[in-house]
């Protein structure tokens, strides 16, 4: 079953507030959106969206017994703005991002996420509509496929990786996770430590069929506007590339006071202007690490929007 990481220091961070509207871009199985409802009460208000629409018959089960108002949305959290629009929800007191995948995602070997079980190359968090990874797979050259890994995966291997890929496919199609993974070992050279040497060319396959650090950009880039005065925004990302992103997008509201030469100052940054409720990321607990593996790698930024 999936755990929320971070569930304490994200609830602290979001500051919840009786009556409050929030909106939960990534709500999963709903644990962090059943937590947020309780604290807001009965005329608490939260959107839940998530594009995997497997989950939210599991979060509809979540959020029930909270009493609270709710409503659950199959979409992707870049699309946030018009999907909250829709339930007559224009500003919000607090926005959630959660970036990780959940426990079922990653266990079941037929959504095509993980390497520990063979499975079809999918990958795909909406399996209604997309390509696949096999078929991107297929369908990149050499160089476009060593540059997915590079930039997205942040593998030093990829050039290697991508001949070998390229070699492969041009005698048999690659359609499993299992054969995926055994190429990209012995491309490397095989297996040393406790790292499989897959885990960064799957990263980067995923990303890139799902379209995340997209959807990651326009989700920022609505978030501030969306947020009443007061109201905070809170990410959990779980590797450098959306962690980098999530900074420089809070950093650019957080912006600074200039002092101007003839005297006075201006407002170097964008409007609306936030504050920074978490100056350095909040990461998990050694309980947290050790009970729940998955939540090494969670980092948390909140920053809050003033008047």
């Amino acid at each position: 079953m999936h755990v929320s990481v971070l569930l304490a220091e994200t609830l602290e961070g979001l500051s919840i507030r009786k009556g409050g509207t929030y909106i939960d871009g990534t709500v999963g199985n709903g644990g962090h959106a059943a937590a947020v409802l309780e604290r807001a009460g009965s005329q608490g208000r939260l959107l839940g969206i998530d594009r995997d629409g497997e989950t939210l018959p599991r979060a509809a089960d979540r959020l029930s017994p909270t009493g609270g108002w709710y409503r659950l949305e199959q979409g992707d959290y870049g699309d946030m703005q018009a999907l909250a629009l829709r339930h007559g929800i224009e500003q919000a007191d607090g926005i959630l991002l959660d970036l990780g995948m959940s426990s079922e995602q990653v266990d079941d070997p037929g959504r095509g996420f993980s390497f520990q079980q063979d499975g079809p190359l999918d990958m795909r968090m909406d399996r209604s509509q997309g390509e696949t990874a096999a078929e991107l797979l297929a369908r990149l050259d050499e160089t476009t496929l060593a540059d997915l890994l590079w930039t997205l995966g942040e593998e030093r291997a990829s050039r290697r990786i991508a001949r070998r890929l390229v070699e492969e496919r041009a005698r048999e199609p690659i359609r499993t996770t299992g054969r995926l993974a055994e190429l990209v070992a012995r491309a490397k050279g095989g297996r040393r430590g406790r790292i499989h040497p897959a885990t960064q060319a799957f990263q980067a396959f995923r990303m890139a069929v799902n379209h995340e650090l997209e959807s990651l950009d326009r989700a920022l880039a609505a978030a501030p506007a969306m947020l009443a005065p007061g109201g905070r925004l809170a990410v959990i990302s779980f590797h450098r590339l959306e962690d980098r992103r999530v900074k420089a997008a809070m950093a650019l509201h957080v912006g600074r006071w200039e002092s101007l030469p003839a005297g006075g100052r201006r407002w170097v940054g964008e409007r609306p202007v936030f504050r920074w409720v978490t100056r350095r990321p909040v990461t998990c607990s050694p309980e947290e690490r050790r009970t729940n593996p998955r939540a090494r790698s969670a980092k948390l930024r909140v920053a809050e929007r003033v008047e």
